[in-house]
């Protein structure tokens, strides 16, 4: 009965309707009556205090007033009319504006009665003014019923258009709860665990975040529907893993032969990092067990992830198995196979590039090899997902900046396989605070290489201003003179009405005037290209036949040009941190010293000052990851939105970190004990998770 109050349409809660019912769903996704009890406040104004008019020192904070309106005029002609009227109390007095409804706001005020008037003053020619205040006559039911802490919440230009402002959805609120005492909201947290942690009931958490009496209220339905929150995904997470190391067998590489032997003692171009090793050890540890393996490899750009990579694919090579290596994008995949066979040298193995653009007759070649079991590893992008890609055995999928890719693509490459299971090791060189990466890929294992390999040089990040420019280009043509070459990455294609930024074709124009053929040659790359002409471009700079690279973002993973020592980031305030960071690593890959110059016009933000400031500072990607998560917040991470793991209303991932680590460690305690939640207090948790996840039975996972 519970449940089907809250799943409610929310066009039948009095006051809404079909037409406002509609707004809401297309502009805040509510679309029940649940869904509208978790539109929280986003902040609480206090009423619980009145303020004398001499109280008055600032702009800026909202106060409540009592006493009489005074002096009421309407003044100017059409358009610009307003309203005027004089409040005063005891101590003073206040201007008070209205300019819109202005017959109605002057038929409602009374002369000589009381009122309580609540907004927020500005100053205007030394007097304080409050423009379209909230006025209420100061009768006794009024003071009695006042709400003292009054919610906030969010809304758009849209809905209040439609008379739905932040007072009225508190309002319907209000009426909503007067319905809702015919019913009991369902608890679906155990009970042991609300004891446990000191957490009140779900009813009261609705009830007290909505119309809370005093901050401790507000305090403590913050920490249950937080902790409800993530509690709730983590448990999700882990029954997502239990459930894949149960259903899913994987074939048992219980040995390392001479493909791994040979390649270690005789091919690798430097000794492993000690956070490398570690990995290897890692997987190598996972890939013996006859569970299907499903781990994350973490690691800065340049650490090293595709040598890892590499070394567990010989591993399944050893045992008899084949191996692929799926990308996003055709460049990226090309760049993986060039530096694949390129370490492999004249080693006996067969590997193999397919994209999209692979020609008919190759195409058939490559399959036919595959299915015959000749083909040893094949490199390539979506298109190792097509029905027609079939592996003689495939052992070990590697998923190479896995963000991009969404959950049913990469299950199409090992779900084509009845019976064993491929081992699957994804990739990202975007790191992921430890927090975040708990959250959003808890049901993987997580690996880390946090390490570089030795003699690699820090790269040098400095800022430098539009003003500027000219000196950066005699640095450009010094670092050209010595050999080497520069990267300009640029946030446009094409012009923007609403963003003054420089775009590509512009600076393309300008770098071409400053750096004149025949003495220099500028290679452009940008996704509105062919990828024809996408790979020319990126294969004449790739042999140094051009020394500049003007380019757009498409160039953040997959080039791999040892002999670049420069990345210039233009209007580099537009970009996130964590891509900053992407780009600059393009550059640093080679013995010389490296550089990467963020040019930014003098008009910055103070956010966009911190990011700059941080890229200057450190080039440690999980500082930088973490640092982005504060100033973006985990929904903006690239590829968590995507993900639709981070729908979270309250909790924050950057903030509540002890919290993330709490409601992990409830869960997995949970689920050691009782893996089917079958015991009586768990039930109402098994309910709930069967109700909102339909299609998942979660008690048949144990």
């Amino acid at each position: 009965m519970a449940s089907s109050f809250l799943s409610t349409p929310i066009e039948f809660l009095k006051g809404v309707g079909p037409i406002r019912a509609d707004l809401l769903k297309k502009e805040l996704r509510i679309f029940t009556f649940g869904d509208f009890i978790q539109h929280y406040p986003f902040r609480y104004v206090d009423k619980s205090k009145f303020y004398k008019t001499n109280e008055i020192t600032s702009d800026g904070a909202y106060i409540q007033l009592k006493g009489h309106i005074v002096d009421v005029q309407v003044e100017g002609v059409k358009q610009k009319k307003r309203l005027r009227a004089w409040f005063k109390d005891d101590a003073g007095g206040i201007e008070l504006v209205w300019f819109q409804s202005l017959k109605w706001v002057y038929d409602t005020l009374k002369p000589d009665m009381e009122y309580i008037v609540f907004g927020k003053p500005t100053r205007y020619k030394n007097t304080f003014t409050i423009v379209h205040p909230e006025v209420d006559l100061a009768t006794d039911g009024y003071l009695n019923n006042l709400v003292k802490f009054m919610p906030v919440y969010n809304t758009t230009e849209l809905l209040k258009a439609r008379g739905l402002d932040s007072r009225s959805l508190g309002k319907a609120m209000r009426t909503l709860f007067t319905e809702q005492k015919l019913f009991s909201v369902p608890e679906n947290l155990p009970q042991p665990i609300l004891q446990k942690y000191q957490i009140i009931s779900r009813e009261q958490a609705f009830r007290r975040i909505h119309f809370p009496i005093g901050n401790e209220e507000i305090s403590a339905a913050t920490k249950r529907l937080k902790f409800e929150e993530l509690f709730l995904l983590q448990v999700r997470l882990s029954l997502l893993k239990l459930n894949r190391t149960k259903a899913n067998r994987g074939y048992v590489f219980d040995k390392v032969g001479d493909f791994f032997n040979v390649f270690f003692n005789a091919k690798l171009p430097f000794a492993l990092t000690n956070a490398q090793k570690k990995v290897v050890k890692e997987i190598r540890n996972d890939m013996r067990m006859d569970k299907q393996m499903n781990r994350l490899l973490q690691g800065d750009v340049g650490s090293g992830k595709t040598l890892v990579a590499l070394l567990c694919m010989l591993i399944a090579l050893d045992n008899g198995c084949q191996a692929a290596l799926m990308a996003p994008t055709e460049i990226l995949a090309r760049q993986h196979y060039i530096s694949l066979t390129e370490l492999l040298g004249d080693m006996p193995v067969k590997v193999m590039l397919l994209t999209g653009s692979t020609k008919q007759a190759a195409r058939k070649k490559i399959l036919a090899a595959l299915e015959e079991g000749t083909l040893n590893i094949l490199i390539g992008t979506h298109a190792l997902i097509e029905d027609e890609v079939r592996f003689k055995k495939l052992g070990l999928a590697v998923i190479d900046e896995q963000h991009r890719f969404g959950v049913e693509q990469r299950g199409k490459l090992w779900n084509k396989y009845p019976g064993t299971k491929p081992h699957v090791l994804v990739m990202t060189a975007t790191p992921i605070p430890r927090t975040l990466a708990m959250t959003v890929y808890g049901d993987l294992d997580l690996s880390i290489i946090d390490e570089m390999p030795a003699g690699r040089k820090a790269i040098a990040t400095y800022h430098r201003y539009d003003t500027t420019r000219y000196k950066v280009f005699e640095f450009m043509k010094n670092e050209i003179a010595n050999g080497r070459q520069v990267y300009i990455v640029y946030p446009l294609i094409e012009e923007s009405a609403k963003m003054d930024l420089r775009n590509l074709m512009d600076g393309y124009d300008m770098i071409e005037k400053a750096f004149p053929r025949p003495h220099y040659r500028i290679s452009i790359v940008h996704g509105k290209l062919s990828i024809k002409e996408k790979d020319l471009g990126m294969d004449l700079f790739v042999k140094n036949v051009t020394q500049i690279m003007v380019a757009t973002t498409v160039i953040e993973v997959g080039v791999n040009v040892p002999n670049a020592s420069i990345m210039i980031i233009e209007n580099a305030e537009r970009f996130g941190l964590s891509q900053l960071h992407q780009l600059r690593g393009r550059v640093g890959r080679g013995a010389e010293q490296s550089y990467c110059i963020l040019m930014t016009s003098h008009k910055l933000t103070k956010e966009g000052k911190l990011r700059i400031e941080t890229l200057c500072r450190t080039n440690d990607g999980f500082e930088i990851a973490d640092m982005d998560l504060k100033l973006r917040g985990p929904g903006d991470m690239q590829g968590t939105r995507q993900s639709g793991v981070l729908d979270l209303k309250l909790s924050d991932i950057a903030r509540d970190q002890e919290l993330v680590k709490l409601t992990r460690y409830a869960a997995q305690q949970l689920l050691t004990d009782d893996p089917g939640m079958q015991k009586p207090e768990n039930r109402p948790l098994l309910e709930y998770l069967s109700q909102f996840d339909k299609g998942t039975s979660w008690s048949k996972i144990a």
